[in-house]
């Protein structure tokens, strides 16, 4: 941590230690431009910084650029707020974040979470048995409800989190049709990759190369079936709306709404035909338990489409073409975790008790309104990565920093050891 006593007097006649005034500048200069750029944390701080640099760098004991890591750039008192008095050191912000967990899954417990709340697990029971069959059954019941899922539509778990939710459905379903694989990030474009290396799927790709931009939607075709993600979490993009999907399309939509899910609306789930999704995120309850979410569209294929491929026993969703009804009354394929289970439920409760679903869109919305503020408050250094607003995620904000790589690096061990902000840099690029 650096506090004030760090920052010496400054010199009042030539004569006074040049040796000990060169390296308090130097070490101060290093220290000023990765300072000013941790706002709100270390704002105030970096002004004063500045202020001490600008004091010591005069005539006798200037700093040769060389020497300088980080050269600060010239203090602009007009810029600092108008209740710090200029000759004033600013108080050292104590504010942090209750949790300074940040990572878009596992995401950080909700509140009041403890371990007590899982005394009730069925730990060392089977997930066959009869309170295993029934918790089980509870999650797949409680997630319909707080999501508002209709009647109609089935909801399973399965294995592998929401890339085994998306694979089984890739592997079940494509084949029939052409498929039009929209994707603007990295895991649209693995979904793109499995689609034609893997399954040698007959695909048309609707995409876009530049990170923070949305591709056209509005060239999927109806004849097609589709596979897009609700929200890309590593560039920040989000589908803004349904619109674009038709209503008397022929092909199935598959959504990825893995980090959607819990977070934002997804609107008409007439729209989606397969939804793929997981207990990690947004609620923030534990890995490796995914969820699918098929219409009666989608129950149809499965039992009219017998795929020329062999697939996999994790994948399959039905059997002499007949759908495994097993599967959505709390059956899993292979063994999942009951104190996973358990978390889960517990995870459910705290969002009905909060006001479901809304509850959780509005908790969602305020959070990003506060990383907004920074945004606009800190726009010379970081910006949204997602260009338009329409399009910019409310649940995976991705920035753009004005920095060199050694600077965030330096700045996330900063945030870390100081307790406010961990594990936000999950998708580094140095582009």
């Amino acid at each position: 941590a650096i506090t004030r006593s760090w920052i010496p007097r400054p010199p009042r006649t030539a004569n006074s230690h040049p040796h000990l005034m060169q390296a308090s500048t130097t070490a101060i200069a290093r220290v000023g431009l990765i300072v000013q750029r941790m706002a709100p944390l270390m704002a105030p701080l970096a002004g004063s910084l500045r202020r001490a640099l600008s004091t010591y760098s005069n005539s006798a004991y200037d700093v040769p650029a060389r020497h300088l890591l980080f050269p600060s750039p010239p203090l602009n008192e007009h810029a600092l707020p108008a209740e710090w008095p200029s000759t004033a050191l600013p108080p050292r912000p104590e504010v942090k974040p209750r949790v300074p967990n940040f990572s878009s899954g596992p995401c950080a417990k909700h509140p009041g979470w403890s371990p007590a709340l899982l005394e009730e697990a069925a730990t060392g029971r089977s997930h066959r048995s009869r309170l295993g069959k029934a918790k089980l059954a509870q999650a797949v019941l409680q997630t319909k409800e707080l999501l508002n899922v209709p009647d109609d539509y089935r909801v399973a778990i399965i294995p592998g989190s929401a890339t085994g939710a998306v694979e089984a459905a890739m592997w079940s379903l494509l084949g029939p049709r052409q498929v039009d694989m929209c994707y603007w990030e990295h895991f649209g474009h693995m979904w793109y990759v499995q689609a034609t290396q893997e399954l040698g799927l007959d695909v048309r790709a609707i995409s876009t190369h530049s990170y923070g931009r949305l591709p056209d939607l509005s060239r999927v075709d109806k004849k097609n079936d589709c596979l897009f993600l609700f929200n890309g979490s590593a560039s920040g993009v989000r589908v803004p709306h349904l619109e674009w999907i038709a209503d008397d399309r022929d092909g199935l939509t598959i959504c990825d709404a893995t980090s959607a899910v819990f977070a934002l609306d997804l609107g008409d789930w007439r729209k989606l035909d397969v939804t793929a999704c997981s207990w990690q995120k947004g609620l923030g309850s534990e890995a490796a338990h995914g969820m699918l979410i098929l219409s009666p569209r989608a129950i149809e294929r499965l039992e009219e489409h017998a795929p020329s491929r062999p697939i996999p026993r994790i994948y399959r969703l039905a059997y002499d073409g007949k759908v495994d009804e097993a599967l959505f009354t709390g059956n899993t394929v292979n063994t999942p975790s009951m104190l996973a289970v358990e978390d889960f439920l517990s995870a459910l409760r705290w969002a009905r008790s909060i006001g479901g679903a809304d509850a959780l869109y509005e908790r969602n919305a305020a959070n990003f309104a506060a990383v907004e503020h920074f945004v606009r408050r800190n726009s010379h250094w970081v910006n949204f990565l997602a260009e338009e607003p329409e399009y910019r995620s409310t649940a995976t904000a991705t920035l753009r920093l004005d920095c060199t790589p050694e600077e965030v690096k330096q700045m996330l061990q900063l945030l870390d050891a100081e307790g406010v902000a961990r594990d936000i840099n999950a998708f580094p690029s140095n582009s």
